[in-house]
């Protein structure tokens, strides 16, 4: 294993992170500190409680998921196009780094920004809620293979894009929406028979309810089921990565 090639890249990728703090932190922060207040006071003023936690308690473990899993992509994608975009890619390509380290470097910085994110919210909201976690190493598990799976998601996303509005395409108009009727500000268990079912058809769902039942103990679906869904998420994204590297698709072109 090329660790100094694996350093480079991370190094190189996570200094652009502090370079553009306000954009790459502060914002995030900012904006999902926003969903809380509206949210929260919104609708924490008439809904006291969720199964016996306070509403506004119980809406942060979907904050974080939504901020995790759309920085995520955003990082890995970004940081991926980019080099295509400037045809630096080719001086990669054509150094001794395998494909392992390349795609460790990327998704490596891209996950570590998306952590420390989510981890900076949490600090937040406890400054605002009640927060319990019941279950610290599962938060901490679903977190790391949250944001793991979903840079690896980024970098096959900034691979097949081929402009900068397409990089946006799939955070705005999939990831976003699927995580808002994912259960980020309700419990599915609230919905009728039938739109709880079609809600089961959302990956989204698993990851939020698993994540939110480390924090409380309560989920709308089995917790070890969740955790099944988010390893096999994993293997899908590392299996798609495998391919494109294999097939060379997009990388020289």
């Amino acid at each position: 294993m090329n660790w100094p090639a694996i350093r480079a890249i991370y190094g190189f990728e996570m200094h652009r992170a502090f370079r553009t703090l306000l954009q790459s932190i502060v914002a995030p922060v900012i904006s999902t500190s926003l969903y809380f207040v509206v949210f929260g006071a919104a609708i924490g003023g008439r809904m006291t409680s969720v199964d016996g936690v306070p509403y506004g308690a119980f809406i942060v473990p979907g904050l974080i998921m939504l901020t995790l899993l759309t920085q995520s992509i955003s990082n890995a994608s970004f940081g991926i196009y980019f080099p295509r975009f400037s045809g630096t890619i080719y001086e990669i390509l054509s150094a001794p780094i395998s494909a392992v380290e390349i795609v460790a470097g990327y998704v490596g910085a891209a996950a570590t920004k998306s952590i420390m994110l989510g981890l900076i919210i949490l600090a937040t909201s406890a400054l605002f809620v009640p927060l319990r976690i019941e279950h610290p190493f599962v938060m901490v598990l679903f977190l790391v293979l949250t944001a793991v799976t979903f840079s690896l998601f980024g970098f096959v996303i900034g691979l097949w894009a081929d402009g900068f509005e397409k990089l946006q395409l799939v955070p705005l108009l999939i990831v976003t929406p699927l995580t808002f009727l994912g259960g980020s500000f309700y419990s599915i268990d609230m919905l009728p028979p039938l739109w709880r079912a079609v809600s089961l058809v959302n990956p989204v769902v698993y990851l939020i309810s698993g994540f939110r039942w480390s924090f409380y103990g309560h989920s709308d679906v089995n917790p070890a089921v969740s955790l099944g869904m988010a390893v096999v998420f994993l293997l899908l994204c590392l299996a798609a990565v495998a391919r494109i590297f294999k097939t060379g698709y997009r990388l020289k072109s």
